[in-house]
């Protein structure tokens, strides 16, 4: 059933690889970057290569910045808390366990959202994120590291599982963070700064990454990435790269599990997001499940096992044993433009989003990573 999996390129770029590469930069020693007396990692949440290449010109700086070789693969699931994770550790879904966005806790009946569950369902920023934050480590080690963002996220389970040790820098704007980012870089040498724009994606899940609006975004963050590159010049080096890329899918291409359907027979537990499901099978029934599923959806979505997925290195080239019971029994990642919803919850909010992600295609995989300031 792997068989039409797809499979990076032999040089693709992970995702995963790029702060250690820019650390490996400030010491004159970066395989991928220039060196560079500080660095900033401009995350753009939900800017795909092949969404800023269609919006290019709402963009005309950053991909006119933007060669044939500035690009990584995001983890997969090609989703915020697995790619977050991954770019702040340095490690695959695998070794941090954030494996997708709503995760089954081992042993339980619980499957939290991995961005929100630290303060809804008691997930231990400590202990269920499972590797050592980049950020903490290298402030241990002297160097001076600052997070920008929304002021909302300062004391998120989120942003303690993933950037304690850094300072927490508040800005309410895009221009704001990038203005506050390349100062802090500027004045701090040797410097790591980490700038978080979520902007796009919340535009991408209500309206649509074809929207106007997504694209008046883009206009905003191609507007700020330029001043950036103005105020660092050659004194610092920055980033700009992505979680994931957005699809969107219309409401008459969502596929509702109901009461009475097949494809939830033996099925205890829904998880993952609409376009890469984890499904958690009762006990011994993990087969009929997944033999459902790939007669039914297999013309439209990848579907596989645990084991096969594993196998493959989907979760990366290592899987825990801590982490491998927070894995589906049954993987269904979507490879046209459909996304399940399980219709038998009561909340049908969810069903309203537009812009989607989650799954292998290149669309939500392919991440851009342009290069600014001395990284130019």
């Amino acid at each position: 059933m792997t068989a039409s999996l797809p499979a990076d390129p032999p040089t693709a770029r992970s995702l995963t690889g790029v702060v250690p590469q820019i650390l490996a930069s400030l010491q004159g020693r970066g395989e991928w970057f220039a060196p560079a007396r500080s660095a900033i990692v401009v995350m753009v949440d939900g800017l795909g290569r092949s969404n800023l290449t269609a919006r290019a010109g709402y963009a005309r700086f950053l991909a006119g910045r933007m060669t044939k070789k500035d690009a990584a693969r995001t983890v997969f699931p090609a989703t915020t808390a697995a790619a977050l994770t991954s770019l702040l550790t340095g490690e695959s879904p695998g070794r941090h366990g954030l494996v997708g966005y709503r995760v089954r806790v081992p042993g339980t009946d619980l499957a939290p959202n991995q961005l929100k569950g630290w303060e809804t369902d008691g997930l231990d920023p400590l202990t269920w994120q499972r590797c050592a934050p980049i950020l903490e480590r290298e402030t241990a080690a002297g160097r001076p590291c600052f997070v920008v963002s929304s002021p909302r996220y300062a004391a998120t389970g989120f942003t303690r599982a993933l950037q304690r040790g850094a300072e927490f820098i508040g800005a309410t704007t895009i221009a704001e963070r990038m203005e506050r980012s390349a100062d802090l870089a500027l004045r701090h040498p040797g410097a790591l700064v980490y700038t978080y724009i979520p902007e796009l994606d919340t535009i991408a899940h209500a309206r649509g990454w074809e929207s106007d609006e997504w694209s008046a975004a883009l206009e905003t963050v191609d507007v700020a990435a330029r001043d950036l590159d103005t105020a660092m010049g050659a004194h610092a080096g920055a980033i700009v790269t992505a979680d994931h890329g957005v699809v969107d899918v219309p409401r008459h291409r969502h596929l509702l599990l109901q009461d009475g359907d097949p494809l939830v027979d033996d099925v205890r537990i829904v998880g993952g997001e609409p376009r890469m499901l984890h499904l958690y099978a009762e006990e011994g029934r993990a087969d009929d499940v997944l033999r459902r599923w790939h007669e039914a959806e297999s013309g439209r979505s990848w579907v596989l096992s645990r084991d096969e997925a594993v196998v493959a290195g989907l979760f990366g080239e290592v899987v825990d044993a801590e982490v491998l019971p927070r894995i589906g029994d049954v993987l269904v990642a979507a490879r046209s433009a459909v996304a399940y919803y399980d219709d038998r919850e009561s909340d049908k909010r969810p069903q309203s989003m537009i812009g989607q992600h989650g799954s292998l295609t290149d669309q939500e995989r392919v991440v851009p990573m342009v290069r600014l300031g001395s990284f130019a």
